[in-house]
């Protein structure tokens, strides 16, 4: 029997993720006491420091090849988690890449293929170390992913045990100018100091260690949930590590470990801890200095509530609104600060009577103190991040947002989201002067629009046939006319009469009445209280939407490909899944590019006496309105102002839809 480990740790990426400093470090820390002769007593460990895909799926293969059944095997990696569109998991290597912001998957290391190399691994001991999450970096702690990755599903099996620093909706976090990640750093604390030996045997189990771990990881990082995964209960007893026994020291430590609740000792505490130094013959220097190391995460943890505790009683000092702006640099700084909405809650509650929760440009409370009515919000609430660039289509900043959502059950696990649309008012069309403008966007005007709630996404594939199945109102359905197949890419060769049949099924089974949102409610939507040709500012990139990006030559014409000062971009000839582009700052995603989307009104060939509540321009017309451009559309045609008419009954692999809803009914 033999004791092996692999320590994977990458640092340095290719361009779109951020350098990790810190995960090389902690490899070759973790190699220090693995291969200690009186704490691991690991007969070989290996690094492996910031390589290729290539490099780290032929190591980690031929390595796991080697071994035989009575070894044990330790595989540890430190890095980027990163995610394709179908939530599959890759570990990002040096030199993984992202083309239009979706994971190049050749690129990055597959956790389905290191599972195959565990499975046919002859070693019925196996360790799984991860400290990483699941998506790209965010600020100075390196998020790394918001969504849910099957990773018991991925990477389990018999005689296996899984540490991960995190759950797969949570973050992982490398803490600015820190040498070691948060997760690595207790790992290497428990076995080096012994304090991962809670039931004092000597010896330092997986089951042990991740409980020790997780604890001091939420002690100093709670927005961190470090989970542990094996299947039957198989992998906790397997042991990593002896556990140093004779030093007072350490001894001592044990004791104030214990002892220490929540960063404070209790008065008999104090008195034994007192009795204790002297029973290991400490000074009161070094026993001090052994507590406060141990106390360290709690106080860390006070100093960063305080820290949000005086920002936002500073915010509130003026007795002036807390605006859209002072939310989102607050919320930031949260972030910063590592601090989940939980952790912050009750300070907020103290401070301001309720919790914050940042939706874009809600009305006030009351007329004494402003603050955005999403702090009273009934419905549950999704964050989001928004993107804003420059002309040059370089982004600028990025902006963390939330918002109330409505989930319809379709039935069968599909459904339908509509996100609240805060009522306003903005002006409709183009600006004068606007690029790519055409008479039909004139003449700008003036709108208010009430609050209404409107699908997060262009309605999908799946969501079609869950209604498509429900009972005929009208007309019949077509289960599965997209050109372009996949559940979650929105459906296509819909008609406008299709998309209201669609529309009155649901209404039929919900409480809430559906319909297709008037042009004024979908710019207005789009525009999310922006004024720029986009939302995300005065251009476009491939990297931001699915359009044509690059020339196109029609009829003696060319096209661009790129609008404005921004660089030309991709093509991919077909529409993508919904939400693979950042949402704009109301909450939905897609409203520039991948399909062009029906609305409620009749063509009319200007704004000339258009109506300015909202509402859609009915007139018993034949001809429909598109909205948002396509896959297939140039950038200038998918900006917020952009109009195009075209028979109701007419179905194209361009052409989708999506639902709002009002009020529900009672």
């Amino acid at each position: 029997m033999g004791k092996f480990a692999l320590l994977i740790g990458v640092s340095d990426y290719a361009e779109g993720l951020s350098a990790l400093p810190a995960a090389t470090q902690d490899a070759a820390a973790l190699q220090r006491v693995l291969q200690s002769p009186e704490l691991g007593q690991f007969d070989d460990v290996q690094l492996l420091l910031d390589p290729t895909r290539d490099q780290m799926a032929t190591k980690v293969e031929v390595w796991l090849s080697e071994r035989q059944s009575e070894d044990l095997v330790l595989l540890f990696f430190s890095g980027h988690g990163v995610k394709d569109e179908h939530t599959e998991l890759y570990f990002a290597a040096g030199n993984t890449q992202k083309a239009q912001n979706r994971l190049v998957r050749s690129t990055a290391f597959a956790a389905r293929n290191l599972n195959d190399y565990l499975r046919d691994c002859r070693s019925k001991q196996q360790v799984v170390v991860l400290d990483c999450c699941f998506s790209g970096a965010f600020g100075n702690f390196q998020p790394r992913d918001d969504g849910e990755v099957g990773l018991q599903s991925q990477l389990a099996a018999e005689g296996r045990v899984v540490l991960t620093s995190t759950s797969a909706v949570d973050y992982a976090f490398e803490e600015k100018a820190a040498d070691l990640s948060v997760y690595t750093r207790y790992l290497i604390e428990g076995i080096e100091k012994g304090t991962a030996d809670l039931n004092r045997d000597g010896v330092i189990t997986v089951d042990e260690l991740h409980e020790f771990a997780s604890r001091k990881v939420k002690e100093t990082a709670p927005a961190m949930s470090p989970e542990i995964i094996t299947l039957e209960g198989q992998g906790y007893k397997i042991e990593i590590a002896r556990a140093p026994q004779d030093k007072p020291e350490l001894r001592y430590r044990k004791e104030v470990e214990k002892k220490a609740r929540k960063g404070v000792f209790t008065k008999p505490a104090l008195r034994t801890l007192k009795l204790l130094r002297q029973q290991y013959g400490l000074s009161d220097q070094v026993a001090e200095a052994i507590e406060a190391e141990v106390l360290k995460p709690f106080r860390d943890y006070q100093r960063k509530l305080n820290d949000y505790r005086e920002t936002l009683a500073e915010c509130l000092e003026d007795g002036e609104s807390l605006s859209r702006y002072d939310l989102i640099d607050l919320k930031d700084h949260q972030q910063h600060l590592n601090l989940k909405d939980e952790d912050v809650a009750p300070v907020e509650r103290e401070l301001l009577g309720q919790v914050i929760a940042l939706e874009p440009l809600a009305p006030p409370v009351n007329p004494n103190r402003s603050v955005p009515s999403a702090v009273q919000a009934q419905q549950p609430t999704f964050s989001f991040k928004t993107v804003r660039v420059n002309e040059q289509g370089e982004e600028v900043e990025t902006v963390p947002g939330r918002a109330e959502y409505f989930a319809e059950d379709l039935g069968n696990g599909v459904t339908l989201d509509t996100v609240r649309i805060p009522g306003g008012k903005f002006l409709m069309g183009a600006a004068k002067g606007e690029e790519g403008a055409s008479d039909y966007e004139y003449p700008q005007h003036k709108v208010t629009v009430p609050d209404f709630w409107m699908g997060k996404y262009a309605v999908t594939q799946e969501q079609w046939q869950a209604v498509a199945a429900l009972s005929q109102v009208e007309r019949s359905l077509n289960a599965d006319p997209a050109h372009f197949k996949g559940r979650k890419r929105p459906v296509e060769c819909v008609s406008w009469e299709e998309a209201m049949e669609f529309c009155k099924r649901l209404s039929q089974r919900s409480k809430r009445e559906y319909t297709l949102p008037s042009e004024a409610q979908w710019e207005y939507a789009c525009r999310a209280r922006t004024t720029a040709p986009f939302h995300f500012g005065p251009t476009i990139t491939s990297d931001l939407a699915n359009y044509r990006g690059t020339d196109w030559l029609y009829q003696g014409k060319t096209y661009s490909g790129n609008y404005g000062k921004a660089p030309k971009g991709a093509f991919c000839e077909k529409t993508t899944e919904v939400g693979v582009f950042s949402a704009n700052p109301f909450g939905l995603h897609d409203m520039h590019g991948n399909v062009w989307e029906w609305c409620l009104d009749d063509w009319h060939d200007s704004y000339e006496s258009a109506p300015t509540d909202g509402s859609a321009w009915v007139s018993s017309g034949e001809m429909k309105v598109l909205r948002g451009g396509s896959w297939d559309s140039n950038p200038a045609n998918c900006r917020a102002a952009i109009r195009l008419r075209t028979s109701r009954d007419l179905r194209l692999g361009l052409i989708g839809f999506r639902v709002i809803s009002v009020v529900p009914r009672t």
